[in-house]
């Protein structure tokens, strides 16, 4: 699989310096260079001004060349300061002057709605952001991207994007969630999953992240390992025929008991798990160790079933 990421940081500003978006990127240059398990995830570009001065030419010609060609995924990254006029939103380059501040937003969006690229992926962490994906010749009120672009920005395109001790609020959260905070089960990080992951993190009078897609199928930004192995996962329509059976129990499934038996002590921790990630639910019990020693069950929840269905139709 080809997926390239494009991780762009820039502190270095003429009269308006940031603190910490060469830090920013280069955190999200590492997470996004192997998954969790030291397996290769993006084959990474990172650019930043911490040595030199990184000028709009450059940076153009880096976005060109990242959605240049057929690519499974082509992910751009921006930490730095973002400008909304007239004339639209501009991710700010450290050589802006009067009325040629940066690179154009539309012009991005351009670039990746024309791209060959399975999947495009922006995200930007700056200033007014919001505003890509809403080209300022549609008036700035009508999103327009082509299929397979997602845009996640860290704040609408009125607001200011926040740095407290050196990190950006919005790059912060999404360390964690790449970290395994916004993982399902299987342990894909989604785009969509890392905007869920923000938006709830962020409060109704904090910056509030934008989310805009034009997908079919959400591709993944990281693995990281699953809550539950995969192996034991895919057991779950052994273990349940159909979704809407009863797992019945008894005392041979809990290892303290007396008349424990150990391929259902095994099968029994298998269940254990599953409930810890709230996959199955003890039946007229309020915990498993009581509803095997008390012979009653276990069930799936609504989110069991969702994983039942995934195993049974080998998505898993």
């Amino acid at each position: 699989m080809i997926r390239k990421a494009l991780i762009i940081g820039l502190n270095n500003y003429p009269n308006a310096k940031l603190h910490g978006c060469i830090n920013d990127a280069k955190r999200i240059s590492n997470i996004l260079t192997k998954n969790e398990n030291g397996s290769p995830n993006f084959s990474v570009k990172l650019i930043t001004d911490e040595l030199k001065l990184v000028t709009k030419s450059e940076l153009s010609e880096s976005i060109e060349e990242l959605f240049r060609g057929p690519s499974d995924v082509a992910l751009m990254y921006f930490s730095g300061h973002g400008l909304l006029k007239s004339t639209g939103g501009y991710i700010v380059t450290p050589d802006y002057k009067r009325y040629d501040e940066g690179i154009s937003m539309d012009y991005i969006l351009s670039v990746a709605n024309k791209s060959e690229a399975s999947d495009k992926v922006i995200i930007l962490d700056c200033c007014h952001s919001g505003a890509f994906g809403t080209p300022s010749i549609m008036g700035g009120n009508i999103t327009q991207i082509a299929n397979g672009v997602t845009i996640l920005t860290s704040s609408r395109d009125t607001e200011s994007s926040i740095e407290i001790n050196g990190c950006g609020i919005f790059t912060s959260l999404l360390i964690d969630a790449l970290n395994g905070g916004a993982a399902d089960l299987r342990g894909k990080v989604t785009p969509g999953s890392l905007y869920s992951y923000v938006d709830e993190a962020l409060g109704a009078w904090e910056q509030r992240p934008i989310f805009k897609t034009n997908v079919s199928k959400f591709t993944y930004i990281r693995e990281v390992i699953p809550q539950v192995p995969l192996e034991c996962l895919r057991k779950i329509t052994t273990y349940f025929e159909n979704p809407t059976d009863e797992y019945k129990l008894d005392p041979s499934y809990e290892f303290s008991s007396n008349d424990k038996i150990d391929k259902n002590v095994k099968i029994f921790k298998d269940l254990q798990k599953y409930q810890s990630v709230s996959l199955v639910v003890p039946v007229g019990a309020d915990y498993m160790y009581f509803a095997a020693m008390n012979k009653k069950a276990c069930k799936l929840t609504a989110k069991g079933y969702q994983y039942w269905r995934l195993v049974k139709e080998n998505k898993i």
